[in-house]
């Protein structure tokens, strides 16, 4: 069927057409469109709109359609899209009467549609692979209860935890990303199918019966609204760049922790490349794909954004551009979700040197202030400066954080204050202890094992209340 034969006399050149079309990326929405189609059909069947026999071979077209596949289709770029294709499809199997499959439906609604549809099933498949990701950390966090490593802030020694602790600080990310995509699906399960054009139709169509159909909660309120909003895109290309983020952080941190000067991760060699000149290289080069890919994620959004951010209200060719833009995000959140999940969940952690570093340049220096208060009734700001002044005179003397004790904390307290703190020496050397100072952080999202343990039951919760699969 060619469109143009109405109205204009002219073909497109070649050039034009395929300039136009949106052939490439509405591969994607092909089962959509078939969905579409046949919910339609069988509404307009319903409503006596259409004649239940002609009603009757469209679906049987779509179902030998669904069974031969998108290979079945012409899709020469002369035909624009795949809806146009689908019906030309159709009308070669049964002929002129197929044009009934079109009646009290736009091109407009219904890509809106079969958008959503395809993007609501993208957006399960995601959160699905969260969820995977999620128990896989909780897994690793329960193997590393009492793993000891220190926490950086200003990516400097800070205070003694837990490769567990850190671990589930992941896990509370995915977590929230999960949450954004759930808000997202939420919001754009809504059917657009029914709008038509612009101002729905004069025949008596049933939309809530297509919403239903095609699994929706039930159909958009504003038939304008319906055809030109693609907030449901910008929404979630937002939520999949920050799960984007997420994942770049989690290999920006395995790249920095397989290095010499850290070696606190061992990454595997499936995840690893070596120099082409180097013989002694083991490099994180899957690590820094993901973490240059993800990059991508916010550029498609600022794509996206841009296109949609000044279009007037209703339908304009525009908007065709943004999908591409969404199925690029998709495809590159996907691949680099499986290869994050994958490639952690094979890392070595080093307990070793975890503890080692732990135990090292003075994290446990917070603890010794507020030892100072509890035990000497000093203000924290007093403490604080006592407690930095000893670790300059530390320093500067070549001492370890285990060769201060009681004696050496009065001399600076009594130069600092005039006097001096009298704390029993046993207690200065279990303030010094990381695992101590682990086990004593027994508040709701610490790293004392026993709270780490109620938040992966927490997380496990989730995981099972939110797995449908």
């Amino acid at each position: 069927m060619n469109l143009r034969s109405g109205r204009l006399k002219g073909q497109m050149s070649r050039e034009v057409a395929d300039f136009t079309s949106s052939l490439e990326f509405d591969r994607r929405i092909f089962q959509a469109d078939i969905l579409c189609n046949r919910a339609h059909t069988t509404m307009l069947m319903e409503q006596e709109i259409i004649p239940t026999d002609i009603g009757e071979q469209i679906l049987g077209a779509l179902d030998t359609l669904e069974k031969e596949g998108i290979e079945a289709l012409d899709l020469d770029t002369a035909v624009e899209d795949i809806h146009m294709a689908v019906e030309n499809y159709v009308t070669k199997v049964m002929g002129p009467d197929a044009g009934f499959m079109h009646t009290a439906k736009s091109r407009n609604d219904q890509v809106a549609t079969d958008l959503k549809i395809a993007l609501k099933q993208e957006i399960q498949n995601i959160q699905n692979e969260l969820l995977t990701f999620i128990e896989v950390i909780l897994e690793m966090a329960e193997e590393n209860l009492d793993t000891l490593m220190v926490g950086y802030t200003h990516l400097q020694h800070a205070q003694p935890t837990t490769f567990a602790h850190h671990l589930l600080s992941y896990a509370q990310a995915l977590k929230r990303d999960y949450g954004r995509l759930h808000d997202a699906y939420q919001r754009m399960d809504l059917c657009p199918l029914g709008s038509a054009a612009l101002t729905t139709t004069s025949f008596p169509i049933n939309r809530d019966r297509t919403a239903e159909l095609l699994g929706f909660q039930g159909p958009m309120e504003n038939s304008i609204d319906g055809v030109s909003s693609r907030d449901f895109i910008a929404e979630t290309v937002f939520a999949l760049t920050m799960l984007g983020t997420t994942l770049s952080k989690i290999c920006e941190e395995l790249i920095i922790w397989s290095t010499y000067e850290f070696r606190m991760v061992e990454l595997t060699d499936e995840f690893s490349s070596t120099s082409s000149i180097m013989p002694q290289k083991k490099n994180p080069d899957v690590a820094e794909i993901v973490r240059g890919k993800t990059a991508v994620l916010n550029g498609e959004l600022v794509t996206v954004l841009t296109i949609i951010k000044s279009l007037p209200q209703s339908y304009n060719r525009d908007l065709q551009e943004v999908t591409p833009h969404l199925w690029k995000a998709t495809d590159t959140l996907n691949s680099a979700l499986r290869i994050t999940m994958g490639m952690l969940a094979s890392a070595e952690f080093k307990g070793d040197r975890g503890e080692e570093l732990a135990r090292a340049n003075f994290s446990a220096a917070t603890e010794l202030a507020d030892l100072m208060v509890r035990d000497a009734g000093l203000p924290f700001r007093t403490a604080h400066q006592i407690v930095g002044r000893a670790v300059t005179v530390a320093l500067n003397k070549g001492m370890k954080a285990e060769e201060i004790d009681t004696h050496f904390l009065d001399e600076i307290s009594k130069e600092l204050t005039g006097e001096t703190l009298g704390i029993d020496n046993s207690v200065v050397t279990k303030a010094l202890d990381p695992q101590e100072i682990v086990h004593s952080r027994k508040v709701i999202g610490g790293p004392a094992p026993s709270m780490v343990q109620e938040v992966i039951g927490n997380l496990r919760d989730f995981v099972r209340e939110n797995n449908t699969s």
